[in-house]
């Protein structure tokens, strides 16, 4: 028998920096929970808790033969009796033992339901961060969202599509793939260019406008996720297609700029030193702080919601910045690594894919196709005997020597005071 959280190994990650950002991340969720358990002063209730499971042997094939019986499902340790079970392959659906109907909650627009023939049972909401997207890119948006047609999402699947910035898309859930055609011709990328960024006085927490832009990025997805919260018995994915995000871009620079704009400097700026602390704004030793916070609130809404984020980054392979950029060329760099690894904490903590310095996107959305395509959908009313636990951790096991499982490993009960799950 082998246990859960298993792993396929990702390449092309910076395994230090993204373990320092997701451990910051999880010791950040932790914390929370930690604070709130010391007051159990609510009443809470437990509906249908499903999780997706992915079942794979070790050379990454699709176990697409384990029956109900395979599978055990414990709750903090306590174990599980499964009230539904099914299994996607290959986009189709295969209802084994159905769960109760779901009551469908307010505040999300579902089309009418499409005859079961048609059906993949797989939910996209495409997220657009143009206000975190190069100008110079639209080219490549346009073109990636023709590839998003062209390779993932099929007939019958359900997606919806929102932005953030000037492009103004907002588009309900729906099943006609022409929508996508509409909002790519509208895309354009909004993001601030470094010039914009350093040329601006910063205030006590740094670049104002940067942490507006990233709060509003958050703030979006996390209504997003809200209403795929809703949806039941579903694979539901959010695509996230954005550069990433850094509170502090381009510190030193900025730094440096500042001094000599108020005439800080001790004997002339060419003799300052830009790593000097005392040239930092106060403020800003807390971007990392803030920047935890934010990944942490949407990658714990997204477990709770039973949703995969997958991070798309369009600029491909990142050699330097623009010749009319007046940043240095290695801060540029570090920031497109900060910028990536905020994207790979996404995907990482939720179970999916960052598609993150590389040119080849079909490749990334091929993987993206397969991993919403294969995978068991299990249900179960939860038996846990501690009613006052918020935060609740799932351990999925398959009675198969050599197999690899991935499940979400927690979820977060809501009181009786918020929408149910």
């Amino acid at each position: 028998m082998t246990t859960s959280n298993s792993r396929i190994p990702r390449s092309g990650l910076n395994a230090t920096r993204l373990a320092c950002v997701a451990q910051a991340v999880l010791l950040a969720g932790l914390t929370g929970e930690a604070r709130q358990q010391r007051k159990p002063d609510f009443t809470s209730r437990v509906d249908l808790v499903t999780t997706d499971v992915v079942v794979r042997d070790k050379k990454g094939q699709f176990l697409a033969d384990l029956k109900k019986e395979d599978f055990e499902v414990l709750e903090d340790g306590v174990p599980q009796t499964l009230v539904s079970f099914s299994m996607t392959h290959g986009g189709r659906t295969f209802n084994i033992d159905a769960p109760p109907p779901p009551k469908l909650g307010e505040g999300i627009i579902v089309p009418p339901p499409r005859p079961a023939a048609s059906e993949s049972g797989r939910v996209f909401f495409i997220f657009v961060d143009d206000s975190h997207l190069d100008f110079r890119d639209t080219g490549r948006i346009r073109q990636l969202f023709k590839q998003i047609s062209d390779e993932l999402v099929h007939e019958g699947d359900m997606f919806g599509v929102v932005s953030t910035g000037t492009s103004s898309i907002a588009i309900n859930l729906t099943y006609d793939r022409k929508r996508l055609d509409e909002a790519a011709s509208k895309f354009a990328g909004g993001a601030l260019t470094p010039n914009d960024i350093i040329s601006v006085p910063a205030g006590s927490q740094g670049p104002p406008e940067v942490r507006h832009r990233a709060h509003v990025a958050f703030s979006t997805a996390a209504d997003i996720i809200r209403q795929l919260e809703q949806i039941h018995d579903r694979r539901k994915a959010l695509i996230y297609i954005s550069n990433g995000y850094d509170l502090d871009p381009f510190a030193k620079t900025r730094a440096k700029n500042e001094a000599e704009r108020y005439n800080a400097l001790r004997d002339s700026a060419d003799q300052a030193d830009p790593n000097d602390p005392a040239l930092r704004q106060q403020g800003n030793q807390f971007a990392f702080a803030d920047l935890v916070g934010e990944l942490g609130e949407l990658t714990r809404a997204a477990v709770r919601a039973n949703t995969t984020i997958f991070t798309i980054d369009p600029r491909g392979l990142v050699a330097g910045p623009d010749l009319d950029a007046k940043v240095d060329r290695m801060e540029y760099l570090d920031l497109v690594r900060n910028q990536q690894d905020t994207l790979r904490v996404l995907a990482d903590l939720t179970g999916g894919v960052a598609a993150v310095n590389q040119n080849d996107l079909v490749k990334a959305l091929k993987r993206i196709d397969q991993e919403t395509s294969d995978y068991y959908l299990l249900g179960y009313q939860s038996t846990n005997p501690d009613p006052t636990k918020r935060r609740r951790t799932i351990e999925v096991r398959v009675k198969r020597p050599g197999a690899v499982v991935w499940h979400r490993p927690s979820y977060t009960l809501r009181s009786v005071s918020t929408p149910p799950r």
